[in-house]
């Protein structure tokens, strides 16, 4: 009887640090954006994924360089088996987003959220410029649909192409204004991150905004641990 018992709390010691184990493991994230059609890039991004050991992709627009093509940006990552989540810039439309993730099996977050463990992931993508416009209202409200589905989880990362209105990303350009919906949304819904892109000149640029670390995440990509 004694060694019953002893065996049964073993195990149940071993199961709980099972448990515990899975829960404090932190989900790897490669975020990258502004790829502009630069193959070479994709697959230096692919690569750095894999050596990373991350589990997950975040590619935040501006994929293609207006639609020019959309050969072999993608599938380098999806060759290396990452898992990849994009939304569109304003240099493709939501159709070309919709497209490449048919084509690779892979998520367009525009308007919707997806869920790793217990982190959930929502965006929307376009800009006030290019080939995809969007108004304010429309990101608010797109950002709006993406998180009601996943609000309830521990952790909210919120994709954008644009970058939001006030932030110290829109010090860097004079002619891209940032958007007041994703503003709006960064107050409403306080995500525990924002990754975006769009100006090229504010790569790597971190900010708090409210409870939010925003991060203007570039076409050299950043591995961050959720």
């Amino acid at each position: 009887m004694k060694i019953k018992e002893k065996q049964h709390k073993k195990l149940r010691i071993l199961a709980a640090a099972g448990n515990e184990n899975k829960s404090d493991r932190k989900l790897r994230v490669l975020a990258a954006g502004d790829i502009h059609g630069d193959t070479g890039l994709a697959e230096k991004l692919a690569e750095k994924a894999k050596k990373e050991h991350v589990d997950l992709v975040v590619l935040c627009g501006d994929i293609t360089m207006a639609e020019q093509s959309t050969d072999n940006l993608i599938g380098p990552f999806v060759k290396r088996k990452e898992k990849v989540l994009l939304i569109p810039g304003n240099h493709e439309t939501v159709a070309t987003a919709d497209f490449l993730s048919e084509l690779y099996g892979i998520k367009n977050l525009h308007g919707y959220s997806v869920k790793y463990n217990d982190v959930g992931f929502f965006g929307c993508g376009g800009a006030n410029i290019g080939l995809f416009q969007l108004d304010e209202d429309e990101i608010y409200g797109l950002l709006k649909k993406g998180f009601d589905k996943i609000k309830y989880l521990r952790k909210k990362i919120m994709a954008t192409h644009v970058h939001p209105t006030g932030s110290k990303i829109e010090k860097f350009t004079k002619f891209f204004p940032g958007s007041t919906g994703v503003r709006k949304a960064i107050e409403k819904f306080s995500p525990d991150i924002l990754l975006c892109s769009h100006v090229h000149e504010a790569e790597g640029i971190e900010e708090k905004i409210g409870k939010t670390r925003v991060i203007s995440v570039g076409k050299k990509g950043k591995v961050i641990e959720i």
